[in-house]
């Protein structure tokens, strides 16, 4: 792959990866609640998921998203649905320390991986970088140059957000304001589901 290639690569993965999105949301919000180490199961779930999803795409499944419109629709209602699930969860978590006998638990590695077939955000960048990055007549060393770059970006951004949430937790410490917080991280949630059914 040229460098200039690369480059542009590696920019759009860290764009993608280090954005707000449905992930990074999550994974603040879990890092304020429950702490990095619990939060760690929902970081590799979330870049084994991603992982699969553009190894999926790459194989020609992305091309049936393009050309069924119905399941695009399908994907976009299921993904709104679950996000107002997890905005939800989110609003009403209470922090690992709160004392109110109220047992809140993380996104484990499963639901996260599977998270990304519903995640808008994941499904284009997936298909996006796919598109303009691995080229045929170099299909294999392009994809897994691809691969590499993607799985750096997403395991670093989830990582560095996740680390964002536990510095928050200190001022957080508060339940008051750690209520309000998981409110407003849940209310974002929900406005990310906007770019997706519009």
């Amino acid at each position: 792959m040229p460098i200039d290639m690369f480059l542009g690569l590696v920019a759009f993965a860290c764009a993608m990866a280090f954005t707000p999105g449905p992930n990074n949301i999550m994974v603040t919000a879990s890092g304020v609640n429950f702490g990095f180490t619990r939060t760690i199961p929902h970081i590799l779930g979330i870049t084994f998921g991603f992982f699969v999803l553009v190894s999926v795409c790459a194989a020609g499944v992305g091309a049936v998203f393009a050309a069924w419109p119905p399941l695009q629709v399908v994907l976009k209602v299921a993904g709104a649905v679950y996000l107002l699930w997890l905005s939800w969860k989110i609003a009403t978590a209470a922090p690992s320390t709160d004392d109110a006998g109220q047992v809140a638990e993380p996104i484990t590695f499963l639901q996260a991986a599977l998270f990304q077939w519903l995640n808008p955000k994941a499904l284009v960048a997936a298909l996006s970088g796919i598109a303009l990055y691995v080229r045929p007549a170099h299909w294999l060393t392009d994809f897994t140059l691809l691969q590499i770059v993607f799985t750096i970006a997403t395991i670093l951004a989830v990582a560095t957000w996740t680390g964002f949430g536990v510095a928050l937790r200190r001022v957080l410490s508060d339940p008051k304001h750690a209520r309000i917080f998981n409110i407003a991280m849940a209310l974002l949630l929900v406005a990310s589901i906007v770019p997706m059914v519009v």
